[in-house]
């Protein structure tokens, strides 16, 4: 038995196009967008009369992506969750960037919720975690050379 690869990250949003567009600030690529519905899907999920609308937004490199979807039925009743960096389960994306402070300060323009400053570990990275719409958690990396 083998893992070939990790194929796609999935976040569920309310704002489909808002999410889509914070990911494409950050230089990700559109690779896809659809809707599905159908009991097919219904027993994918595990869920009752599911309706989505997705996007794949991939990497310029081609590697993993990360699929937006929107459920359109059945609806989440707890809406928005905001958790913190300790909540259990998955927590964030990390994703290796050029340029840290330069994307810092575009996402800070752009009034994104910055809550860590850029700090240095060892001799290997600069990182920073930031929050996107909806909640979504990302860490920034870029490697010191």
């Amino acid at each position: 038995m083998k893992i070939n690869r990790l194929d796609h990250v999935s976040i569920n949003v309310n704002d489909l196009p808002k999410a889509k567009a914070f990911f494409l600030d950050l230089r990700l690529e559109v690779q896809a967008e659809w809707e599905l519905d159908g009991e097919q899907l219904d027993r994918i999920v595990g869920l009752t009369n599911v309706k989505t609308a997705c996007v794949g937004l991939g990497m310029p490199d081609g590697q993993a992506w990360i699929e937006l979807v929107k459920f359109y039925t059945p609806s989440d009743e707890n809406d928005i969750q905001k958790p913190f960096a300790n909540t259990l389960g998955i927590r964030h994306i990390c994703l290796n960037v050029e340029d840290i402070e330069a994307i810092i300060a575009k996402l800070k323009k752009n009034g994104t919720e910055i809550f860590s400053e850029i700090q240095q570990y060892e001799d290997s990275y600069k990182l920073c975690y930031v929050r996107g719409p909806e909640g979504i958690i990302l860490e920034l990396a870029e490697n010191i050379k």
